[in-house]
Formats: structure tokens, C-alpha cells, sequence
């Protein structure tokens, strides 16, 4: 046997094995650059860092990350879902005005049904009709927006009244721990659940991935699209009922802000936008990186302008450069 072939094979630079690593592991450049964020973010404000911080993040993260959950199940078909910042601000602002008058679990079923309908409609638009996901998704977003400008008009002189239930969720603490936790964490590991357990979510990869291999292999896309953004209207409408009790004021415009974000949280989190691959918890971190971003911006004191440029300069830098790690999976 001749000296090259049992020659040891020469070890990797570290570079490569460091790109392998994080490759391997997406959601490990994700959780060190959280931690560097939490890092500068303590040594430009010493002491910022601390159990009722940690809290606050957490509560006005948790409807971020709901959204981007939204965003990633629609992205992994290779779509998108621009209407659940309405959704969501409808079911805040119903069910704010329609307390004043109902029980609140009544005033809960009167807010999501329009997230029902917004669902079907897009799920009709995109899996029957074959109408993009981002012009339909757009088009029942302005059509919701309509139709509570309209429905504000009738209940103008009503008030509002945000059941107590929802702002204990929004707003409250036990043992220093949000009490958002209770909703989000059994939606997270639903939505967990769904995309890494079920044959439904092995549809949407699969959808994603090759949708016409999909429909050769038995596949009713309609079906999984349907499907898809009903459940997506239903978490955003869910996540706008818990986003009033954290906001506690109600507007026409309470979750629009959301929208961008949530997408950009999905696609720092590893999921592509061309589908057929990502998953949720990169996304769930994701929505804690934006987070803790908006912090370090304000704390910086930047103007709202220099704010947004640098805002989504950084978003674009980090998305190319953590889509360009896992490019080798």
C-alpha cells in the first residue's frame, strides 16, 4: 500500500469547519448574534440588562414571533401573507369595542371572525384561483382595512373596553415571568408540532419545495393552501386579541407596524422565500434579535430616518450573510 493512500487526510481550516458547524447547526449564528446584541446593548447602557427587561422584550416579542410563525408556514410554500397585520387589527379593535357590549369570550368569537374570513378568501384566491399569494394577500388586506374604517363609523361613540383576561395576558407578570407566555408558548409548539410531525406540514415543504412533483405524487394543493392561510388568519387574529391587552389602546393601524418585521424574522431565522425550506424556531429567535435591534437603536438615540436606514441595513447584512452560511445544508 503506497504511502499517499495511508497518509492521514490533512484536518480542515478552521473557517470551513466553523461554516460546517454553523451549516449543521443554523440556529447557532442566530443565538450568538442575539447574545452579541444583548452584549453591546449592555455595555452602551450598563444595568439595561436585567429580569424586567428580559420581560418587556419578551411580551412585545411574543406577538412578532406569532406573526413570523404566519410567514413562515406561508413562505415555505413559497408565498406570503401581507394581510396579518389586518387580521390582527381587527380582531384588536372588535373586540375592544364589541367588550363594551358582550362577555368577553363572546366578544373574542365576534373579533376572529373576520380572521376566518380574510383566510378563506386568501385560501380560495391562492389555491383555487391561482391569484399570487402577495397581490391576494394584499387585496383582502385593504379590503379589511375598508371595512373597519367603515365599521369604526358605527361604534364611534360606543369606547372601548379591553377584557380584563386579555390584559392580564398582555401586560401581566408571575414571578417575573410575562403571562403571554401561556398563550405563545402552546401556539409555538403547535406550530412546532405541525410542521415537523405532521403529514400537513410535510405538504408544505413538499409544496414548496417542487410543486408540481407534489401534485404528480396525489397531492390536492388547494387544499394544503386553503388550509394554510385559514390557520395563518387564525394566529394572527389571536395574536392582535393578545396584542391589544399588551397596547391597551385601541386603532385602525395597531399591528400594520408587524407585518415587515415578521417577514424579515422568517427570513433571519433561515427560512427561504422561495420555499421548501426554514423552520420555526430560527424564526422565533429571530423576532428576539429584531427586538433586541429596535432597543439598541433607541438607546443610541438615532433619528427616526438614520433609525429605518440602519434598521434594514442591518436586517439585509445579517439575512445575506446567514442565508450564505446555510446555503450548503
Amino acid at each position: 500500500m503506497s504511502d499517499s493512500a495511508t497518509a492521514a487526510v490533512p484536518p480542515q481550516p478552521f473557517g470551513r469547519r466553523l461554516k460546517r458547524l454553523m451549516s449543521d447547526q443554523p440556529l447557532i449564528p442566530l443565538i450568538l448574534l442575539l447574545v452579541a446584541l444583548v452584549v453591546a446593548l449592555q455595555i452602551l447602557r450598563p444595568g439595561i440588562v436585567n429580569p424586567a427587561w428580559i420581560a418587556t422584550t419578551i411580551k412585545f416579542a411574543i406577538p412578532l414571533a406569532i406573526f413570523a410563525g404566519c410567514q413562515t408556514m406561508a413562505m415555505l410554500t413559497g408565498g406570503i401573507d401581507l394581510s396579518v397585520g389586518t387580521v390582527a387589527t381587527m380582531a384588536a379593535f372588535i373586540v375592544a369595542t364589541q367588550g363594551v357590549y358582550h362577555d368577553p369570550a363572546v366578544a373574542i368569537a365576534i373579533a376572529l371572525t373576520p380572521a376566518l374570513v380574510i383566510g378563506l378568501a386568501n385560501g380560495i384566491g391562492i389555491g383555487v384561483f391561482r391569484v399570487h399569494p402577495l397581490i391576494m394577500t394584499l387585496g383582502t388586506g385593504l379590503i379589511g382595512t375598508g371595512f373597519l374604517q367603515v365599521y369604526q363609523r358605527t361604534v364611534i361613540a360606543t369606547g372601548t373596553a379591553v377584557p380584563p383576561g386579555l390584559a392580564w395576558l398582555g401586560t401581566g407578570l408571575t414571578w417575573g415571568i410575562p403571562n403571554a407566555l401561556l398563550l405563545f408558548i402552546p401556539a409555538a409548539a403547535f406550530i412546532l408540532f405541525l410542521l415537523n410531525r405532521t403529514g400537513f406540514g410535510r405538504l408544505l415543504y413538499a409544496v414548496g419545495d417542487n410543486e408540481r412533483a407534489a401534485k404528480l405524487s396525489g397531492v390536492q394543493y388547494w387544499q394544503v393552501i386553503l388550509v394554510l392561510y385559514v390557520l395563518c388568519s387564525l394566529l394572527a387574529g389571536i395574536a392582535g386579541l393578545l396584542y391589544i391587552g399588551l397596547i391597551k389602546s385601541a386603532s385602525l393601524s395597531l399591528a400594520e407596524p408587524l407585518v415587515l418585521p415578521s417577514v424579515a424574522a422568517a427570513v433571519i431565522g433561515g427560512t427561504s422565500i422561495f420555499g421548501g425550506r426554514g423552520g420555526y424556531l430560527g424564526s422565533i429567535v429571530g423576532a428576539l434579535i429584531l427586538r433586541v435591534l429596535i432597543t439598541l437603536l433607541t438607546i443610541l438615540q438615532m433619528p427616526e430616518g438614520a433609525r429605518q436606514i440602519l434598521f434594514g441595513v442591518i436586517v439585509l447584512g445579517v439575512t445575506a450573510a446567514y442565508l450564505r452560511i446555510i446555503e450548503d445544508r
